[in-house]
């Protein structure tokens, strides 16, 4: 029968697993910044798919929902709630697109701008906070490195 006395405590399996697991190691760091961008944005009142939202429409100017889905890569249907909530608490607007009348384009509000501002202003100690374990060369190869994942310039 085989022992179910541990021969390892559980903190040695899974730095052993994310060296020979790439795939892992990326996901739960994904998933441990996004749990901490979400706990920043949720402390000033917006989600972190709305502050990309306001960031890119402050910008970019006006832009339609598909093409604000399309270039955050945020789903179609999300990014209606996400449109929603903003209008709903001011901070857009939408309005009819002038190239295209069959579409809105949604534009930030000055309370739109007043929000992003006091966000924009929490990202360096954000970001400080949430990678403080890398030097600021490390940042720059991630930065590099996962551009590369993304297929970015």
């Amino acid at each position: 029968m085989p022992s179910t006395t541990p021969h390892h405590t559980n903190t040695d399996y899974f730095p052993r697993l994310a060296a020979e697991r790439l795939d892992i190691a990326l996901c739960r760091a994904s998933a441990a910044v996004a749990r901490a961008a979400d706990a920043r944005a949720g402390a000033l009142g917006l989600g972190v798919g709305q502050h990309l939202v306001l960031k890119m429409l402050g910008e970019v100017g006006p832009r339609s929902q598909r093409v604000l889905s399309d270039e955050l890569r945020i789903d179609r249907s999300v990014m209606v709630g996400l449109c929603d909530g903003l209008e709903q608490a001011g901070h857009v607007r939408r309005e009819r697109d002038a190239a295209d009348r069959r579409a809105y384009a949604v534009t930030i509000t000055d309370s739109g701008r007043q929000l992003l501002a006091r966000a924009e202003d929490a990202v360096p100690e954000f970001l400080d906070g949430t990678f403080q374990a890398l030097s600021p060369t490390e940042r720059g190869q991630l930065s590099s490195i996962l551009g590369k994942l993304l297929h970015l310039p």
